[in-house]
């Protein structure tokens, strides 16, 4: 039974709308999921809101409820999604092109899919140069723009009859911007959508747009969006809560896997490089210098967070750490990742890692796209607002205050996540201590 008084969520009730800047690999196979599951004809792999379960009290009181009975989550059936892209296709055409999922599956979820198309998009060449397409929006300021967004947010309501709703960015890499002048205050923000401030990306756009609108925003990719004070004043203003950065699907994952291992027993790395090669638009956007720098920045940081060479200068000050990416057209979405870790042991004696997975691109994010949803409108229900770090567990960059450093950490991160849950439903917190059992 709860111990302490819980946060007060409001029920789950009515549809719950999902809205997708970028309707491409990703957005497709977690659409393609939704019916997929909705028809019994696929499981929900890889879902924690789904499969996940939760220990409550001490180990002795055998209660681990699932933790989508523990939380008052929306359902999948309840999910209604809408979404932007810059090219005309259809879900279903796109699922296609995208070439993730098989020709039978899709074909029984044909119609569902092909009813879904894509609205105008917000676009700038300059933040993803290596694709081109006609389904954008053309005239206007990026005010405009953003006024453009809001209102297919309001007649995607009005269409649909949808109760709350939530954004989750799904597209292409913008290339990697430091914060400017535009980005310090909510009114300097606005300001510069006016002025059509060449530092306004489009992800911005869309992030402003769905704040001003009362949606929570969840930002997918490793580029500049509400990871600075003006979205998050506005985030602050209207009570929304905002997480990110960057899904944490493939070769990072394996990395925040393995460092806290080797930290844990206290073996030193000398050198971490790590490479993929992947072939669907993902790759291509990243085969830009641009998008790949901010793909490089996110995909670096938390190996050194995780191993923190300041606090062991003799395993891990001078790590050589490099990060490459390869577009390989033949792979498609099947994206393989190497790994080589050079570790030194006892009296300096080295050793070696080598990984090699071969992994599916959409497949690993797709389920992270439908526990961020379901997670933040849970958020949104209980009135948390702002940074959300307890979903730290699904980001490569996750934001975090500034005063602290992010928690790169998969086990810490995921503690993190279900003692915020046990929080919002009055349990204890689990400490792991254990000392209870043997007194």
């Amino acid at each position: 039974m709860p111990t302490q008084d819980s946060v007060q969520i409001a029920p789950a009730e009515g549809k719950l709308g999902v809205l997708i800047p970028g309707m491409g690999a990703v957005t497709t196979t977690f659409i393609a999921g939704l019916e997929a599951i909705r028809r019994g004809i696929g499981k929900p792999i890889g879902s924690l809101t789904q499969l996940g379960t939760i220990r409550l009290g001490k180990r002795t009181e055998g209660r681990s409820p699932a933790i989508r009975n523990f939380v008052p989550l929306a359902k999948p059936e309840d999910l209604v999604v809408a979404g932007w892209d810059i090219f005309e296709d259809n879900a279903y055409q796109a699922a296609v092109k995208a070439g993730v999922l098989e020709m039978p599956l899709l074909e029984q979820l044909k119609e569902p899919l092909a009813a879904i198309r894509p609205m105008k998009a917000v676009f700038d060449q300059d933040y993803v140069k290596r694709l081109h397409g006609p389904n954008v929006k053309t005239e206007g300021s990026k005010r405009d723009y953003a006024e453009m967004v809001m209102d297919d947010i309001r007649q995607f309501q009005k269409r649909t009859g949808v109760a709350r709703m939530v954004m989750i960015w799904c597209g292409s890499t913008e290339v990697f911007h430091e914060p400017a002048a535009v980005h310090a205050t909510l009114a300097d923000f606005e300001c510069g959508l006016q002025k059509n401030d060449p530092e306004i990306s489009p992800s911005q756009i869309y992030a402003y747009a769905a704040l001003k609108a009362g949606v929570p925003y969840a930002n997918g990719a490793p580029h500049l969006t509400t990871d600075m004070p003006a979205l998050l004043e506005l985030a602050r203003n209207m009570n929304l809560p905002v997480c990110g950065k960057d899904y944490k699907s493939g070769q990072t994952f394996m990395k925040t896997l393995i460092a806290p291992g080797l930290k844990s027993r206290l073996l030193g790395v000398s050198g971490w490089f790590s490479t993929n090669i992947l072939g669907n638009r993902d790759g291509e956007v990243l085969d830009d210098p641009g998008s790949f720098r901010s793909k490089e920045v996110s995909k670096s940081s938390a190996l050194e967070y995780i191993l923190q060479g300041e606090l062991y200068p003799d395993l891990y000050k001078d790590v050589y750490h490099k990060v490459r990416i390869e577009y390989y057209p033949p792979r498609g979405d099947a994206k393989e990742g190497w790994d080589n870790i050079d570790i030194f042991g006892w009296l300096g004696y080295p050793m070696q890692i080598k990984i090699n997975f071969l992994c599916r691109d959409s497949i690993l994010a797709a389920p992270l796209v439908l526990d961020l949803v379901l997670f933040l409108d849970l958020a949104q229900r209980a009135g948390m607002r702002g940074v959300q770090e307890w979903l730290s567990f699904y980001f490569k960059a996750p934001m975090h205050a500034p005063e602290v450093y992010p928690e790169h950490d998969v086990f810490i991160q995921l503690m993190k996540l279900k003692n915020t849950l046990r929080w919002m439903r009055g349990e204890d917190l689990i400490t792991h201590l254990g000392l209870e059992y043997y007194d």
